[in-house]
């Protein structure tokens, strides 16, 4: 074989090559993103539109539908789901896997722009946009103060944090939750418009055209040239209420005389409160291709710093953090992965009785598992759970092709030829056993690849890693493998004299042979019989995997418990606050008993009033004693009294 030929004679190259391959490895692995799972969201496509102050029936006629019919015919669409509101209308299109978001979104504008002349002059244009489920928070941070309100945590938030984190490594956006920005309200009083014969649209138009900053040109001089500003903005109170709204000769009409004008906030629909307390959350948005991990990080980083500039009366807190879980996740599957590696050296040793030949197995291993991260970089794929599990697995299979080689040049060497010469011969022997067993193998794996369905994207990553580990060991084993086995390879001993080892091990490995030669021989003298228990074994397996519970992933206590809320429709966001107080209430005695140690509320959610959701995360797994699953039974007893009083009030 001509790779072992090579490496043989050529050791130094076997060495450089394998350090490349784990140089390129471990640069794959730290550019890797790290998720839970692999990537399988559909590509969807979102429209939003907005038509202030109309109902929800008139979206829905004039918006909605239009829109509707307009992608109807887009091609690969797998579904289309719209909702309608009061003033807003959202249209989402999930498309078949194999189309490119990009193209589905291209189609989707144009199918837009086509009926856009079709929706009412008041509406705004139609937003376009992809989306997918990334496009979730990641994490939340909350700030509190007990002297400071909500409206100056959500100034203080927006001006000041909100850009530190938004530039951020891997950070997408932030978006503010319980956000109270600061504003100019207007309550007209209908009776003195009456009195005075104003409409509402009159208001409006004097607003519109009084509240506005026009350029202004400039002003040159024979040796200056000077900008002039207009201030036409209004910024406080009282310039909006002395604003001139009609003018009859010498009267003037001013806003403060039908209207009562104050300082407010844009919108009283979104409410968040952190361990019952009120406050203001930021969430972090990350970006669809960046490391989880590596952006909790980052944020984890930034705000150390942004706590030692913080005012003594305001204190910010990370009341969730999807990367804990990932963390612990990748944390037991890397342990798991120590100890794999571990037990199958032991296992070698325990059979070579060598650690000359059980150093061989113990170098080509690392270099076969790093290596297969070549391939998941080449391929675009991440870390997650699947990709980790496939390389416990392949510790299994890439262990076998340098084992294979291994054996056949200790045997040779027993058998009195000379270490290089054993090498030299022995690889050439196996090596195209070493080739068929890794084409056999990939030929298993990548199948697995190729499934359709979110089941076929769920293990692609899975099969094509196992394939890159084995198809890596396959190159290790024909050029690392042989080189060590023509440098550390002696002759075993002949004689039990000296060695301890050996003579403990040789009657238990001399036992499992004399019993295994019985038992093939059994085997080929009562073929019938074993085709018998076969046959029953596989009729048994038919019977019994009907009646296994089947899902998709198994239960685990994730440490956080995600409580979505939906009062019913219409409902006012006082109600459906109301209630979710009285939730509260139910999970605050696990705060004080230290099962958790935070509790996020966000009343309003997406400004919609009668939805909400809260978030309560867990004390870490270590420090408590009761299970998540646990903790979700009781809450489901406590948690239906609130919903049937809601229900029913």
């Amino acid at each position: 074989m001509i790779l072992s030929d090579i490496s043989i004679k050529r050791p130094v190259f076997a060495t450089v090559l394998s350090l490349l391959i784990v140089v390129f490895g471990l640069a794959a692995l730290l550019g890797l993103p790290v998720r839970e799972y692999p990537d399988i969201d559909p590509p969807i496509v979102s429209i939003s539109t907005n038509y202030t102050g109309a109902a929800a029936e008139v979206v829905d006629t004039q918006i909605t539908q239009v829109i509707e019919g307009a992608i109807s015919g887009i091609e690969g669409i797998r579904s289309i789901d719209s909702s309608t509101e009061q003033g807003e209308s959202r249209t989402s299109i999930e498309f078949s896997t194999s189309r490119d978001v990009d193209i589905a979104a291209n189609d989707v504008r144009d199918a837009v722009s086509r009926v856009a002349n079709e929706l009412p002059d008041e509406a705004d244009p139609p937003v376009v946009s992809k989306a997918n489920s990334d496009a979730r928070p990641m994490m939340w941070v909350t700030l509190q103060s007990d002297v400071w309100d909500a409206a100056e945590l959500s100034d203080f938030a927006d001006r000041v944090l909100a850009d530190r984190l938004s530039v951020l490594d891997g950070v997408a956006d932030i978006r503010i939750g319980g956000e109270r920005r600061y504003a100019i309200r207007v309550w007209l009083d209908r009776e003195r418009l009456a009195a005075r014969n104003i409409t509402v649209a009159e208001v409006e138009r004097a607003l519109r055209s009084n509240n506005v900053e026009l350029p202004a040109g400039s002003i040159d001089s024979s040796t200056r040239n000077f900008t002039v500003r207009a201030e036409g903005r209004l910024t406080s109170v009282e310039e909006f209420r002395n604003l001139v709204i009609r003018r009859d000769n010498n009267d003037l009409l001013r806003l403060g005389e039908v209207s009562n004008v104050q300082m407010g906030v844009e919108s009283d629909v979104g409410r968040l409160r952190a361990n019952g307390k009120t406050a203001i959350g930021m969430g972090i948005i990350r970006q669809s291709k960046a490391n989880t991990v590596a952006v909790s990080d980052g944020v984890q980083a930034e705000l150390k710093n942004i706590r030692e500039t913080l005012p003594p009366e305001v204190t910010i807190a990370e009341s969730y953090d999807e990367s804990i879980f990932i963390r612990a996740s990748i944390k037991e599957v890397v342990i798991t992965l120590a100890i794999a590696v571990s037990l199958v050296i032991l296992v070698i040793f325990l059979f070579l009785r060598s650690w000359r030949a059980t150093l061989i197995p113990a170098v080509t291993i690392p270099v076969s598992v790093i290596g297969a991260f070549i391939g998941l970089g080449f391929l675009g794929f991440s870390i997650n759970v699947l990709t980790l599990l496939a390389v416990i697995l392949a510790i299994g299979l890439v262990v076998d092709d340098a084992i294979v080689m291994l054996e056949n040049i200790q045997r040779r060497i027993d058998e009195g030829e000379p270490p290089l010469l054993a090498s030299y011969r022995g690889a050439k022997q196996v090596a195209f056993a070493v080739i068929a067993t890794t084409l056999t193998l990939v030929a298993v794996f990548v199948p697995i690849s190729f499934m359709g369905g979110n089941i076929g994207r769920l293990f692609a990553e899975f099969g094509f890693t196992l394939a890159a580990a084995v198809v890596v060991s396959s190159l290790v084993a024909l050029t690392l493998a042989p080189m060590l086995c023509s440098k550390w390879l002696r002759h075993s001993p002949e004689t039990l004299e000296g060695h301890r080892l050996w003579a403990a091990s040789e009657n238990v490995l001399n036992g499992l042979t004399s019993g295994y030669q019985r038992l093939l021989r059994f085997s080929l003298n009562q073929p019938g019989l074993l085709i018998g228990l076969g046959v029953v074994g596989l009729i048994v397996a038919v019977v019994i995997y009907p009646k296994l519970p089947q899902e998709l992933a198994p239960t685990e206590d994730r440490g956080v418990i995600i409580m979505p809320v939906s009062a019913p429709r219409g409902a006012t966001v006082e109600f459906t606050d109301h209630y979710v107080r009285k939730a509260e209430a139910q999970l605050l005695p696990y705060l004080e008993s230290g099962a958790a140690d935070r509790l996020l509320s966000i009343v309003g959610f997406r400004n919609e009033e009668d939805n909400a959701f809260m978030i309560m995360g867990l004390a870490p797994w270590e420090e408590r004693d009761i299970k998540q699953q646990q903790i979700t039974n009781e809450l489901r007893g406590k948690l239906s009294q609130v919903a049937v009083s809601g229900l029913y009030r």
